[in-house]
């Protein structure tokens, strides 16, 4: 079975969670291309998706939401999950789905589960008008990111993607 896992993310944080969910689900004997959505033209030759985005403002970035657009007949006509990265801090902030607003791209595409992941803070790698937002709302700087939670679900995909071929 081979899989697309891709991600957009904007300051890398989203990408590696995506490169992770590749490493795990390749472990179970899948063959996976990891890839970036900012990048990537076509679906074909994939009979499963994994697609994420880091999370601003409440919503998936652009690229990300422009590549569901353009493929979710068939996104839905295959297994897919979607993953989010945004919240930071301890307790996360915002809290919980929440923070996200992807019934749309859940509807469109047919996803099998929708998985908020925390993320992470890294103000140096953050523009002045991000650095602003941040100072603004008082974000901790940090890498929230629960890679046990992240293994946990790109295992979960494994488990139903080798049940399913």
């Amino acid at each position: 079975m081979r899989v697309l896992v891709a991600a957009s993310s904007r300051h890398g944080a989203t990408g590696e969670i995506a490169a992770e969910i590749g490493r795990v689900l390749t472990e179970h004997g899948l063959d996976v291309r990891v890839a970036s959505l900012d990048d990537l033209a076509d679906v074909h030759g994939f009979d499963a998706f994994v697609l994420g985005s880091a999370v601003y403002v409440g919503r998936w970035l652009g690229p990300a939401r422009a590549f569901v657009d353009e493929h979710a007949g068939e996104l839905a006509a295959r297994p897919t999950w979607l993953f989010s990265s945004g919240p930071i801090g301890d307790p996360p902030k915002p809290d919980g789905d929440a923070g996200v607003n992807v019934d749309g791209l859940v509807e469109a595409t047919g996803a099998l589960e929708h998985r908020l992941f925390t993320g992470r803070l890294d103000r140096s790698r953050l523009g002045l008008g991000e650095r602003a937002v941040v100072r603004v709302v008082g974000a901790a700087e940090g890498d929230y990111r629960d890679w046990d939670d992240v293994r946990e679900w790109a295992g979960t995909i494994a488990g139903a993607l080798t049940v399913a071929s």
